[in-house]
Protein backbone atom coordinates (compact mmCIF):
# COMPACT_ATOMS: atom_id res chain seq x y z
CA UNK A 1 0.00 0.00 0.00
CA UNK A 2 1.01 3.62 -0.50
CA UNK A 3 -0.30 6.85 0.99
CA UNK A 4 -1.90 9.06 -1.65
CA UNK A 5 -2.88 12.74 -1.52
CA UNK A 6 -5.13 14.13 -4.26
CA UNK A 7 -6.44 17.70 -4.29
CA UNK A 8 -7.02 21.16 -5.64
CA UNK A 9 -6.47 24.49 -3.86
CA UNK A 10 -6.41 28.26 -4.30
CA UNK A 11 -3.18 27.98 -6.30
CA UNK A 12 -4.44 25.49 -8.88
CA UNK A 13 -8.17 26.12 -9.33
CA UNK A 14 -10.69 28.92 -9.62
CA UNK A 15 -13.30 29.60 -6.95
CA UNK A 16 -15.92 28.18 -9.31
CA UNK A 17 -14.19 24.78 -9.56
CA UNK A 18 -13.31 24.74 -5.85
CA UNK A 19 -17.01 25.18 -5.07
CA UNK A 20 -17.91 22.27 -7.36
CA UNK A 21 -15.52 19.81 -5.70
CA UNK A 22 -16.23 20.93 -2.12
CA UNK A 23 -18.03 18.57 0.28
CA UNK A 24 -21.00 19.81 2.29
CA UNK A 25 -20.56 19.23 6.07
CA UNK A 26 -23.79 17.24 6.29
CA UNK A 27 -22.66 14.86 3.51
CA UNK A 28 -18.99 14.39 4.30
CA UNK A 29 -19.49 11.26 6.47
CA UNK A 30 -21.14 9.37 3.63
CA UNK A 31 -18.59 10.75 1.17
CA UNK A 32 -15.70 9.42 3.29
CA UNK A 33 -17.34 6.00 3.54
CA UNK A 34 -17.86 5.94 -0.22
CA UNK A 35 -14.26 6.97 -0.89
CA UNK A 36 -12.91 4.43 1.61
CA UNK A 37 -14.83 1.64 -0.16
CA UNK A 38 -12.82 2.45 -3.30
CA UNK A 39 -9.46 1.99 -1.53
CA UNK A 40 -7.70 -1.28 -0.81
CA UNK A 41 -7.41 -0.62 2.94
CA UNK A 42 -10.65 1.25 3.71
CA UNK A 43 -8.69 4.28 4.96
CA UNK A 44 -9.65 7.76 3.74
CA UNK A 45 -9.86 11.34 5.03
CA UNK A 46 -11.40 14.29 3.16
CA UNK A 47 -10.24 17.83 3.97
CA UNK A 48 -12.66 20.38 2.46
CA UNK A 49 -12.35 24.13 3.10
CA UNK A 50 -13.06 27.27 1.08
CA UNK A 51 -9.48 27.23 -0.25
CA UNK A 52 -8.89 23.51 -0.80
CA UNK A 53 -10.36 20.05 -1.21
CA UNK A 54 -7.96 17.18 -0.55
CA UNK A 55 -8.36 13.41 -0.32
CA UNK A 56 -5.89 11.38 1.76
CA UNK A 57 -6.02 7.60 1.25
CA UNK A 58 -3.97 4.55 2.06
CA UNK A 59 -4.12 2.89 -1.35
CA UNK A 60 -1.87 2.22 -4.29
CA UNK A 61 -4.37 3.47 -6.89
CA UNK A 62 -4.25 7.27 -7.29
CA UNK A 63 -6.28 7.14 -10.51
CA UNK A 64 -9.09 5.30 -8.71
CA UNK A 65 -9.28 8.13 -6.19
CA UNK A 66 -9.34 10.76 -8.95
CA UNK A 67 -12.11 8.92 -10.80
CA UNK A 68 -14.13 8.65 -7.59
CA UNK A 69 -13.83 12.43 -7.04
CA UNK A 70 -14.97 13.17 -10.59
CA UNK A 71 -17.86 10.68 -10.42
CA UNK A 72 -19.00 11.84 -6.99
CA UNK A 73 -19.34 15.46 -8.14
CA UNK A 74 -20.38 14.48 -11.69
CA UNK A 75 -17.54 16.44 -13.26
CA UNK A 76 -15.70 15.84 -16.51
CA UNK A 77 -12.14 14.53 -16.30
CA UNK A 78 -10.87 17.21 -18.69
CA UNK A 79 -12.28 19.95 -16.44
CA UNK A 80 -10.78 18.60 -13.20
CA UNK A 81 -7.52 16.89 -14.17
CA UNK A 82 -5.52 20.02 -15.16
CA UNK A 83 -6.18 21.56 -11.73
CA UNK A 84 -5.36 18.47 -9.65
CA UNK A 85 -2.14 17.72 -7.83
CA UNK A 86 -1.25 14.28 -6.56
CA UNK A 87 1.42 12.99 -4.20
CA UNK A 88 2.39 9.51 -3.09
CA UNK A 89 4.45 8.08 -0.26
CA UNK A 90 6.71 10.56 1.49
CA UNK A 91 5.56 13.42 -0.76
CA UNK A 92 1.98 12.84 0.40
CA UNK A 93 3.13 12.84 4.03
CA UNK A 94 5.11 16.06 3.52
CA UNK A 95 2.17 17.74 1.81
CA UNK A 96 -0.22 17.01 4.69
CA UNK A 97 2.36 18.25 7.20
CA UNK A 98 2.95 21.45 5.18
CA UNK A 99 -0.79 22.09 4.89
CA UNK A 100 -1.38 21.59 8.62
CA UNK A 101 1.55 23.85 9.54
CA UNK A 102 0.17 26.66 7.35
CA UNK A 103 3.01 26.45 4.82
CA UNK A 104 0.64 25.92 1.89
CA UNK A 105 -1.99 28.49 2.92
CA UNK A 106 -3.14 31.62 1.13
CA UNK A 107 -1.77 33.54 4.12
CA UNK A 108 1.56 31.95 5.07
CA UNK A 109 1.48 30.48 8.56
CA UNK A 110 -2.24 31.03 9.23
CA UNK A 111 -3.36 28.84 12.15
CA UNK A 112 -6.98 28.12 11.17
CA UNK A 113 -6.11 25.31 8.75
CA UNK A 114 -4.78 23.08 11.55
CA UNK A 115 -8.16 23.18 13.27
CA UNK A 116 -9.89 22.39 9.98
CA UNK A 117 -7.62 19.38 9.36
CA UNK A 118 -8.27 18.15 12.91
CA UNK A 119 -12.03 18.42 12.37
CA UNK A 120 -11.75 16.46 9.12
CA UNK A 121 -9.76 13.74 10.87
CA UNK A 122 -12.33 13.47 13.68
CA UNK A 123 -15.14 13.17 11.13
CA UNK A 124 -13.21 10.38 9.39
CA UNK A 125 -12.83 8.54 12.70
CA UNK A 126 -16.57 8.90 13.30
CA UNK A 127 -17.21 7.57 9.80
CA UNK A 128 -14.95 4.56 10.51
CA UNK A 129 -12.52 5.31 7.67
CA UNK A 130 -9.35 5.53 9.79
CA UNK A 131 -7.11 2.60 10.73
CA UNK A 132 -3.56 2.26 12.05
CA UNK A 133 -1.60 3.89 9.22
CA UNK A 134 -3.78 6.95 8.60
CA UNK A 135 -4.34 7.43 12.33
CA UNK A 136 -0.59 7.50 12.92
CA UNK A 137 -0.11 9.83 9.93
CA UNK A 138 -2.54 12.46 11.23
CA UNK A 139 -1.42 12.20 14.86
CA UNK A 140 2.18 12.73 13.75
CA UNK A 141 1.07 15.61 11.54
CA UNK A 142 -0.59 17.41 14.45
CA UNK A 143 2.62 17.01 16.50
CA UNK A 144 4.67 18.42 13.61
CA UNK A 145 2.35 21.44 13.27
CA UNK A 146 2.71 22.10 17.00
CA UNK A 147 6.49 21.74 16.73
CA UNK A 148 6.56 24.25 13.86
CA UNK A 149 4.55 26.72 15.97
CA UNK A 150 6.76 26.37 19.04
CA UNK A 151 10.18 26.16 17.37
CA UNK A 152 9.72 28.84 14.69
CA UNK A 153 8.19 32.33 14.49
CA UNK A 154 5.82 31.33 11.68
CA UNK A 155 2.72 32.53 13.53
CA UNK A 156 4.19 35.29 15.67
CA UNK A 157 3.89 38.20 13.25
CA UNK A 158 0.56 39.65 12.07
CA UNK A 159 -0.02 39.27 8.33
CA UNK A 160 -3.69 40.21 8.02
CA UNK A 161 -5.12 43.68 8.52
CA UNK A 162 -7.45 42.41 11.24
CA UNK A 163 -4.67 40.60 13.09
CA UNK A 164 -2.32 43.57 12.70
CA UNK A 165 -4.94 45.92 14.17
CA UNK A 166 -5.37 43.73 17.25
CA UNK A 167 -1.61 43.23 17.57
CA UNK A 168 -1.12 47.00 17.59
CA UNK A 169 -3.72 47.31 20.34
CA UNK A 170 -1.84 44.68 22.37
CA UNK A 171 1.34 46.75 22.15
CA UNK A 172 -0.41 49.89 23.42
CA UNK A 173 -2.57 48.30 26.12
CA UNK A 174 -0.79 45.85 28.38
CA UNK A 175 -3.98 43.85 29.03
CA UNK A 176 -6.66 43.83 26.36
CA UNK A 177 -9.04 41.94 28.65
CA UNK A 178 -9.70 45.11 30.66
CA UNK A 179 -10.32 47.37 27.65
CA UNK A 180 -13.62 48.49 26.12
CA UNK A 181 -13.77 48.21 22.34
CA UNK A 182 -16.01 49.90 19.78
CA UNK A 183 -16.13 48.21 16.37
CA UNK A 184 -17.66 50.15 13.49
CA UNK A 185 -18.99 47.99 10.66
CA UNK A 186 -20.11 44.37 10.57
CA UNK A 187 -18.37 42.94 7.51
CA UNK A 188 -15.88 40.06 7.29
CA UNK A 189 -12.89 42.16 8.38
CA UNK A 190 -14.61 43.46 11.53
CA UNK A 191 -15.87 39.96 12.28
CA UNK A 192 -12.29 38.68 12.09
CA UNK A 193 -11.15 41.58 14.32
CA UNK A 194 -13.83 40.61 16.84
CA UNK A 195 -12.64 37.00 16.80
CA UNK A 196 -9.02 38.02 17.45
CA UNK A 197 -10.16 40.33 20.28
CA UNK A 198 -12.24 37.56 21.82
CA UNK A 199 -9.22 35.22 21.64
CA UNK A 200 -7.25 37.87 23.56
CA UNK A 201 -9.78 38.02 26.39
CA UNK A 202 -11.78 41.12 25.41
CA UNK A 203 -15.32 40.92 26.78
CA UNK A 204 -16.62 44.49 26.52
CA UNK A 205 -17.30 44.91 22.78
CA UNK A 206 -19.82 47.15 21.05
CA UNK A 207 -20.58 46.86 17.33
CA UNK A 208 -22.01 49.84 15.45
CA UNK A 209 -23.48 49.28 12.01
CA UNK A 210 -25.84 50.97 9.59
CA UNK A 211 -28.01 47.82 9.54
CA UNK A 212 -28.70 46.86 13.16
CA UNK A 213 -29.82 43.31 12.31
CA UNK A 214 -26.42 42.52 10.74
CA UNK A 215 -24.66 43.83 13.84
CA UNK A 216 -26.93 41.80 16.13
CA UNK A 217 -26.19 38.59 14.21
CA UNK A 218 -22.45 39.13 14.73
CA UNK A 219 -22.83 40.21 18.37
CA UNK A 220 -24.60 37.00 19.25
CA UNK A 221 -21.44 35.02 18.54
CA UNK A 222 -19.11 37.31 20.49
CA UNK A 223 -21.35 38.42 23.35
CA UNK A 224 -21.18 42.04 22.15
CA UNK A 225 -23.71 44.87 22.12
CA UNK A 226 -25.19 46.10 18.83
CA UNK A 227 -25.89 49.80 18.17
CA UNK A 228 -26.66 52.00 15.17
CA UNK A 229 -24.21 54.47 13.65
CA UNK A 230 -26.32 57.30 15.10
CA UNK A 231 -25.60 56.01 18.62
CA UNK A 232 -21.80 56.24 18.23
CA UNK A 233 -21.45 59.68 19.97
CA UNK A 234 -23.10 58.16 23.05
CA UNK A 235 -20.77 55.12 23.21
CA UNK A 236 -17.53 56.65 21.89
CA UNK A 237 -16.42 58.17 25.24
CA UNK A 238 -16.50 54.71 26.82
CA UNK A 239 -14.22 53.17 24.20
CA UNK A 240 -10.51 52.61 24.81
CA UNK A 241 -10.10 51.12 21.34
CA UNK A 242 -12.01 52.01 18.17
CA UNK A 243 -11.56 49.90 15.04
CA UNK A 244 -13.53 50.85 11.94
CA UNK A 245 -14.08 49.16 8.59
CA UNK A 246 -17.16 50.17 6.59
CA UNK A 247 -17.98 50.88 2.97
CA UNK A 248 -19.06 54.44 3.74
CA UNK A 249 -17.99 57.01 1.09
CA UNK A 250 -17.66 59.69 3.80
CA UNK A 251 -15.91 59.68 7.22
CA UNK A 252 -18.01 58.39 10.12
CA UNK A 253 -15.84 59.82 12.91
CA UNK A 254 -14.90 63.47 12.65
CA UNK A 255 -12.37 65.48 14.65
CA UNK A 256 -15.10 67.25 16.63
CA UNK A 257 -16.82 64.03 17.72
CA UNK A 258 -13.57 62.45 18.89
CA UNK A 259 -12.42 65.65 20.62
CA UNK A 260 -15.67 65.80 22.57
CA UNK A 261 -15.34 62.12 23.54
CA UNK A 262 -11.77 62.67 24.81
CA UNK A 263 -12.94 65.53 27.03
CA UNK A 264 -15.58 63.23 28.54
CA UNK A 265 -12.85 60.61 29.09
CA UNK A 266 -10.80 63.25 30.89
CA UNK A 267 -8.13 62.74 28.23
CA UNK A 268 -7.57 59.07 28.87
CA UNK A 269 -5.82 57.84 25.69
CA UNK A 270 -7.85 56.31 22.87
CA UNK A 271 -6.52 54.07 20.09
CA UNK A 272 -8.29 54.46 16.76
CA UNK A 273 -7.55 52.09 13.89
CA UNK A 274 -9.07 52.95 10.52
CA UNK A 275 -8.86 50.00 8.15
CA UNK A 276 -11.43 51.29 5.67
CA UNK A 277 -10.81 52.56 2.14
CA UNK A 278 -11.97 55.31 1.76
CA UNK A 279 -11.28 56.40 5.33
CA UNK A 280 -13.89 56.14 8.10
CA UNK A 281 -12.01 58.50 10.44
CA UNK A 282 -10.91 62.03 9.52
CA UNK A 283 -7.14 62.36 9.27
CA UNK A 284 -7.26 65.44 11.56
CA UNK A 285 -8.19 63.16 14.47
CA UNK A 286 -4.52 62.19 14.57
CA UNK A 287 -3.65 65.77 15.56
CA UNK A 288 -5.57 65.47 18.84
CA UNK A 289 -3.70 64.87 22.08
CA UNK A 290 -4.43 61.44 23.55
CA UNK A 291 -5.84 60.16 20.24
CA UNK A 292 -3.59 57.61 18.52
CA UNK A 293 -4.80 57.14 14.95
CA UNK A 294 -3.50 54.44 12.62
CA UNK A 295 -4.64 53.81 9.04
CA UNK A 296 -4.59 50.79 6.77
CA UNK A 297 -1.34 52.10 5.24
CA UNK A 298 0.32 52.07 8.68
CA UNK A 299 -0.80 48.47 9.16
CA UNK A 300 0.30 47.46 5.66
CA UNK A 301 3.91 48.40 6.36
CA UNK A 302 3.78 46.24 9.50
CA UNK A 303 2.29 43.37 7.50
CA UNK A 304 5.02 43.57 4.83
CA UNK A 305 7.75 43.43 7.48
CA UNK A 306 6.00 40.53 9.19
CA UNK A 307 5.58 38.60 5.94
CA UNK A 308 9.35 38.73 5.47
CA UNK A 309 9.73 37.41 9.01
CA UNK A 310 7.29 34.59 8.30
CA UNK A 311 9.11 33.61 5.13
CA UNK A 312 12.32 33.19 7.14
CA UNK A 313 10.44 31.10 9.69
CA UNK A 314 8.90 29.03 6.87
CA UNK A 315 12.37 27.96 5.74
CA UNK A 316 13.02 26.57 9.23
CA UNK A 317 9.58 24.92 9.22
CA UNK A 318 10.29 23.19 5.90
CA UNK A 319 13.36 21.53 7.45
CA UNK A 320 11.23 20.26 10.36
CA UNK A 321 8.60 18.90 7.96
CA UNK A 322 11.17 17.09 5.83
CA UNK A 323 12.83 15.49 8.87
CA UNK A 324 9.52 14.40 10.39
CA UNK A 325 8.24 12.98 7.11
CA UNK A 326 11.43 10.88 6.91
CA UNK A 327 10.74 9.57 10.42
CA UNK A 328 7.18 8.65 9.49
CA UNK A 329 8.31 6.79 6.38
CA UNK A 330 10.83 4.88 8.51
CA UNK A 331 7.90 3.79 10.66
CA UNK A 332 5.99 2.74 7.51
CA UNK A 333 8.98 0.73 6.34
CA UNK A 334 9.27 -0.92 9.76
CA UNK A 335 5.65 -2.07 9.36
CA UNK A 336 6.49 -3.42 5.93
CA UNK A 337 9.52 -5.28 7.31
CA UNK A 338 7.38 -6.77 10.09
CA UNK A 339 4.86 -7.96 7.49
CA UNK A 340 7.66 -9.37 5.33
CA UNK A 341 9.24 -11.19 8.25
CA UNK A 342 5.86 -12.59 9.30
CA UNK A 343 5.14 -13.73 5.74
CA UNK A 344 8.60 -15.29 5.36
CA UNK A 345 8.36 -17.13 8.67
CA UNK A 346 4.82 -18.34 7.89
CA UNK A 347 5.94 -19.68 4.53
CA UNK A 348 9.00 -21.38 6.01
CA UNK A 349 6.97 -22.97 8.80
CA UNK A 350 4.46 -24.28 6.23
CA UNK A 351 7.30 -25.95 4.28
CA UNK A 352 8.67 -27.43 7.51
CA UNK A 353 5.28 -28.77 8.60
CA UNK A 354 4.65 -30.32 5.19
CA UNK A 355 8.01 -32.12 5.14
CA UNK A 356 7.80 -33.27 8.78
CA UNK A 357 4.33 -34.72 8.14
CA UNK A 358 5.68 -36.51 5.06
CA UNK A 359 8.58 -37.97 7.08
CA UNK A 360 6.30 -39.11 9.92
CA UNK A 361 4.02 -40.89 7.42
CA UNK A 362 7.03 -42.69 5.90
CA UNK A 363 8.26 -43.77 9.35
CA UNK A 364 4.77 -45.06 10.16
CA UNK A 365 4.92 -47.17 7.01
CA UNK A 366 8.17 -48.79 8.24
CA UNK A 367 10.70 -46.87 6.13
CA UNK A 368 14.33 -46.80 7.26
CA UNK A 369 14.61 -43.98 9.82
CA UNK A 370 18.09 -42.89 8.77
CA UNK A 371 17.01 -42.55 5.14
CA UNK A 372 13.84 -40.68 6.18
CA UNK A 373 15.85 -38.18 8.25
CA UNK A 374 18.38 -37.65 5.44
CA UNK A 375 15.58 -37.16 2.89
CA UNK A 376 13.81 -34.74 5.25
CA UNK A 377 16.98 -32.66 5.63
CA UNK A 378 17.66 -32.59 1.86
CA UNK A 379 14.07 -31.75 0.85
CA UNK A 380 13.76 -29.06 3.54
CA UNK A 381 17.10 -27.49 2.59
CA UNK A 382 16.30 -27.49 -1.14
CA UNK A 383 12.90 -25.88 -0.65
CA UNK A 384 14.21 -23.18 1.70
CA UNK A 385 17.18 -22.23 -0.49
CA UNK A 386 15.22 -22.33 -3.76
CA UNK A 387 14.03 -18.69 -3.77
CA UNK A 388 17.35 -17.18 -2.52
CA UNK A 389 19.24 -19.25 -5.12
CA UNK A 390 17.02 -17.92 -7.91
CA UNK A 391 17.49 -14.34 -6.68
CA UNK A 392 21.30 -14.73 -6.52
CA UNK A 393 21.37 -16.23 -10.02
CA UNK A 394 19.19 -13.45 -11.47
CA UNK A 395 21.25 -10.68 -9.88
CA UNK A 396 24.49 -12.28 -11.08
CA UNK A 397 23.21 -12.61 -14.65
CA UNK A 398 22.09 -8.96 -14.69
CA UNK A 399 25.44 -7.84 -13.30
CA UNK A 400 23.48 -6.13 -10.49
CA UNK A 401 26.30 -5.93 -7.94
CA UNK A 402 24.24 -3.84 -5.50
CA UNK A 403 21.44 -6.44 -5.26
CA UNK A 404 24.00 -9.23 -5.22
CA UNK A 405 25.80 -7.63 -2.29
CA UNK A 406 22.54 -7.13 -0.37
CA UNK A 407 21.51 -10.74 -0.95
CA UNK A 408 24.91 -12.05 0.18
CA UNK A 409 24.70 -9.93 3.32
CA UNK A 410 21.14 -11.07 4.04
CA UNK A 411 22.14 -14.73 3.61
CA UNK A 412 25.21 -14.35 5.83
CA UNK A 413 27.68 -15.09 3.02
CA UNK A 414 29.92 -12.09 3.76
CA UNK A 415 30.68 -12.74 7.43
CA UNK A 416 33.97 -11.32 8.74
Amino acid sequence: MSLVAIGINHKTATVDLREKVAFAPDKIHEAMKSLASHTQTGEAVIVSTCNRTELYCNTGEAQTVIKWLEDYHQLKHEDVEPCLYQYQGQQAVQHLMRVSAGLDSLILGEPQILGQVKQSFMKAKEAGTVAVTVDRLFQNTFSVAKKVRTETEIGAAAVSVAFAAVSMAKHIFSALSSTKVLLIGAGETIELVARHLKDNGVEAMTVANRTISRAEAMCEEFGAKAITLEQIPEYLPKADIVISSTASPLPILGKGMVEKALKQRRHQPMLLVDIAVPRDIEAEVGDLDDAFLYTVDDLQSIIEQNMASRREAAEQAEVIVEEESHHFMEWIRSLESVDSIREYRTGSMAVKDEEVERAINKLAQGADSEKVILELANRLTNKLIHAPTQALTAASRRGDLNSLGQLRAALGLDKD
